[in-house]
């Protein structure tokens, strides 16, 4: 029956933008809101782990086909610094909606980055699941922006218009 109402009873103006493991529910913080955030937090760092643990593996490959220390630490610094900026460029995800590249190509090659680096993105979103939901500060800045310019054009047509004009007829005649 709830889904009835809810579907009768659609509000006037702006819709909240679902957040990926969260859909709505962070903008009244219901439905489970901490468990998800406590779930989502404890999955992306299982998953960095795990990842880490892979990563390691393929070191060990590395120190046991005894391709030189060069190699090894050329393959350290790789990881260590795309992790960095994949960690960089997430974390500003969840803050400021990403411009639009100028270069398409440049956005490709970040991918890359952030493919290489997905210890970083998912330590981003580890710590970010701590705070709030990952992006809640950006996407409730947006939504209340638009609900704030919502109000301001429903309450510029509120009342008849129709009485207005008679009203300031009247007002026209008295002077």
């Amino acid at each position: 029956m709830s889904g009835e109402n809810e579907a009768t009873a659609t509000p006037s103006g702006p819709r909240p933008e679902p957040i990926r493991f969260f859909g709505t529910t962070w903008v009244d913080h219901s439905d489970g809101y901490a468990l998800r955030r406590a779930g989502v937090a404890v999955g992306s760092l299982a998953a960095a782990a795990a990842g880490a643990f892979v990563l390691r593996l393929g070191y060990e490959g590395l120190t046991i086909a005894k391709v030189g220390g060069v190699v090894n630490a050329m393959v350290v610094v790789a990881f260590a610094v795309c992790s960095a900026l994949a960690f960089r460029r997430t974390w500003e995800g969840f803050v400021r909606r990403p411009e639009a590249p100028a270069d398409p190509s440049v956005e490709r090659s970040m991918q890359s980055l952030r493919m290489i680096g997905f210890i970083g993105a998912l330590l981003a979103y580890f710590f970010r699941s701590l705070l709030e939901a990952p992006g809640e500060k950006l996407h409730r800045a947006e939504y209340d922006e638009a609900r704030a310019r919502h109000e301001r054009r429903r309450g510029a047509r509120t009342g008849n218009p129709a009485a207005r004009a008679k009203a300031s007829r009247r007002r026209r005649k008295h002077p």
